[in-house]
């Protein structure tokens, strides 16, 4: 099995599976009933870590991304796929550092790629990442950003969309009334 076509679990509107399918055959039917794990990287100045991916990925080639992002592979919790993606693509351990839960978040309610949980981590110093997912990084405010974003910087297409719901004053109007989750674990 490649990286490609790992095994992911198929859920229902309610976030319970109900079958597995490979990775390759999710995104070329276009489901979004699977699962993802992502993060943000945040410095303790209010900037995120924003790297740009690399040109052999299968998706977004050279874009703009959250700072870690993966899918959570049948079997897996969300959080066994957020241990173990920062251990691949960022290379920190999640028993090193503070993070959070931001959010919770479906595609019928949200406009979102997949159901996914959205994490936070605190870091004063660049991750230790993966040449072969990432090419460059970057620490911008989140308007910076949000300013990148506007003027055409190609972008993973959730980017935006979590930037703004989590990182700016600006909601827009269909997340207004998201219940925010924020302990640490």
């Amino acid at each position: 099995m490649t990286h490609n076509d790992e095994i992911l679990d198929i859920v229902d509107k309610n976030d319970c599976v109900i079958g597995k399918k490979k990775r390759s055959e999710i995104y070329s039917q276009s489901l979004c009933n699977f699962r993802v794990v992502n993060a943000f990287v945040i410095n303790s100045r209010g900037q995120l870590w924003i790297p740009r991916r690399s040109a052999q990925k299968s998706i977004f080639p050279l874009c703009l991304d959250v700072s870690m992002g993966g899918h959570v592979e049948s079997g897996e919790t969300y959080e066994d796929a957020l241990n173990r993606e920062l251990k691949e693509e960022l290379r920190i351990d999640l028993n090193k550092v503070k993070i959070k839960l931001l959010g919770y978040l479906t595609p019928h309610d949200y406009q979102v790629s997949a159901f996914m949980k959205v994490y936070e981590i605190k870091l004063d110093s660049d991750p230790d990442y993966s040449q072969n997912d990432f090419i460059a990084s970057f620490w911008l405010d989140p308007a910076d950003l949000m300013e990148w974003l506007n003027k055409g910087e190609p972008a993973k297409s959730d980017l935006p969309k979590l930037v703004q719901l989590f990182y700016t004053d600006a909601k827009p109007k269909r997340f207004t009334e998201y219940r925010f989750l924020n302990f640490e674990f």
